[in-house]
């Protein structure tokens, strides 16, 4: 049976219609003719007919829970959902229940990092935020816990070991739970093929709100641009797929030249590695710290200081010599950068390779053009105030009384256009084996990206070392969920932009309409990315309406 309209004259009446079987074909009888459409739409016995029709329906409803005392209740469902799975499949999951084993919390830890996890990856704040967070939010075991659950969970994180499990700390940071969980989770995914011989090191500075724990907090270069604030150092150790494999937390005046040597000893020890190959950015590089790695046999890839290193600046840079094509001029946008390399010894001991990018050398001549267009501009209209700024007081020099640009400087500052300068012990690699080797270290720059900006793990109000490190901490947990749902996407030939992801995962709702002691669950409809997403991780939606009785709600 059906409804349909039927036109007579100016006038629509509404029918009800029975399709019937007769000799051999369907025909239809009209069983009532319900009244004027107009009148029935006007007067609301359309709504309520369809109403009471409702309750006669297990598997497909449609209500308006507005009217007669339904009650309707929406949550998100789509993050937790997902997010689910791979928290169990990257091991996180069983890991942590383990080494709560024995430990007698009255509620559920491993939920209270879970929920802090999933917090991070949605809608980055503090422990508070993702206390009110939860309510809009279906996740599983969460419906108990209260803000402090949350810092205890994160005091358990960051909580030191005995003395007799220090073996490996670093002079910065103690062993802490997070340090188990990290190495644990590596020889989980370990297999025979599975190598460190290539790690990429970086670090960023966070700042605090307020002392910044016992020990943490220090007053040193920030890279947030707040020097003002007490700070930490977080470091980021990734595997040659990209893979996190462990993040380090030191007071905020340790330098980076200070933390490679203990990382690389450290690593070593944790992770049951004999030979490492470390990738790390200009902030490393220091004779001081290239010597120690010389001694202790330990492979080395570093990014050198062009403008600071005299050795760099006056004799690898000035080296005549031609460079060899390693990837071509683009043709298309999506084509890897161009990159040429050539390879510097000096004095036959120490190895430098020289890498030029022809498309960044062209921007930056024109970034530079276009600061001396201005900087000529100025000139005309009065240069004291020039002096203060900092992008045009290096092009200046005195003449006089007054200012002007100096070339010298211009010819100097373009000798570095695109170019960036490589010291590097592994012999064995080709130049531009090295180059691309070392291009994979803005994986972590795009790691650090996320955790700042996706992430937001600053500012942090927690007062207690090992609180601050549970909160950094589930920053990193995030990063693996999020490294582990871009590489399903991957392999399943997607390339979908993060905050899409996001944005169309947590749209997914459910809608739980409960009316004469019958509750229903309407699921929203997959928009954009969502279904694809969903997909490739192998995680099934639930039905678009679902009959649930009374005692099953409830439950």
């Amino acid at each position: 049976m059906f409804l349909r309209h039927k036109k007579s004259g100016s006038r629509t009446y509404l029918q009800l219609v029975e399709n019937r079987w007769e000799e051999g074909r369907t025909k239809q009888r009209v069983i009532a003719t319900l009244g004027r459409l107009d009148e029935l739409q006007r007067s609301g016995e359309l709504d309520g007919l369809v109403r009471s029709a409702s309750r006669f329906c297990e598997d497909i409803m449609l209500l308006d829970g507005r009217h007669d005392g339904s009650v309707v209740t929406s949550t998100r469902i789509g993050p937790a959902l997902l997010f689910e799975r791979l928290w169990r499949d990257s091991g996180c999951q069983a890991v942590i229940r383990e080494l709560l084993q024995g430990r007698k919390f009255e509620f559920a830890v491993e939920r209270a990092v879970f929920m802090t996890v999933l917090h991070r990856l949605l809608s980055p704040g503090s422990d508070r935020a993702a206390e009110k967070w939860r309510a809009d939010y279906k996740i599983w075991g969460t419906h108990d816990l209260q803000l402090h659950h949350l810092y205890r969970a994160m005091a358990w994180l960051g909580e030191e070991l005995p003395a007799e499990e220090q073996d490996g700390c670093t002079p910065f940071s103690p062993r802490c739970v997070k340090d188990l969980i990290e190495e644990e989770l590596f020889l989980r995914r370990r297999d025979l093929f599975t190598r460190l011989d290539l790690v990429f090191f970086d670090t960023t500075s966070i700042y605090f709100e307020g002392e910044g724990g016992e020990t943490l907090g220090e007053y040193g270069h920030s890279k947030d641009h707040r020097p003002d604030l007490r700070q930490m150092v977080v470091a980021a150790i990734l595997d040659q797929e990209g893979n996190p494999i462990c993040c380090e937390l030191w007071p905020g005046n340790t330098t980076d030249v200070k933390t490679l040597l203990p990382v690389v000893d450290r690593l070593r020890k944790r992770f049951r590695v004999q030979q490492i190959c470390i990738v790390a950015d200009r902030g490393m590089f220091s004779k001081g710290a290239i010597d120690e790695l010389e001694a202790l046999q330990v492979k080395y890839i570093l990014g050198a200081r062009m403008r600071r290193s005299l050795e760099v600046r006056d004799e690898v840079l000035a080296r005549a010599g031609r460079y060899r094509v390693v990837q071509p001029e683009r043709e298309h946008s999506k084509d890897p950068s161009p990159l040429k390399v050539k390879e510097v010894w000096v004095e036959d001991e120490r190895r430098y390779v020289v890498c030029l990018n022809e498309e960044q050398k062209r921007k930056d001549a024109a970034d530079r053009q276009a600061i001396l267009d201005a900087l000529e501009d100025k000139l005309k209209q009065g240069d004291k105030s020039l002096v203060g700024n900092k992008g045009f007081r290096k092009y200046l020099r005195q003449s006089g009384p007054h200012f002007d640009i100096d070339p010298q400087v211009v010819t100097h500052e373009a000798r570095y256009d695109g170019k960036w300068v490589l010291r590097s012990n592994m012999n064995e690699l080709d130049p531009s084996e090295l180059a691309l080797q070392y291009k994979q270290l803005w994986m972590v720059e795009d790691v650090f990206r996320s955790a700042k900006s996706i992430l937001e793990t600053r500012p942090i109000f927690h007062k207690c070392d090992e609180t601050i490190r549970g909160h950094v901490f589930c920053s990193f947990l995030a990063l693996i969920q999020r490294k582990q749902l871009l590489d399903r996407l991957e392999r399943n030939g997607h390339a979908f932009e993060w905050r899409d992801i996001l944005r169309d995962i947590d749209s997914l709702t459910e809608t739980e309409v409960e009316r004469d002691q019958k509750r229903f669950v309407l699921r929203s409809e997959v928009k954009g990315t969502a279904g694809k997403v969903f997909q490739a991780v192998g995680v099934a939606l639930p039905k678009t309406v679902r009959c649930l009785s009374s005692a099953n709600a409830d439950a």
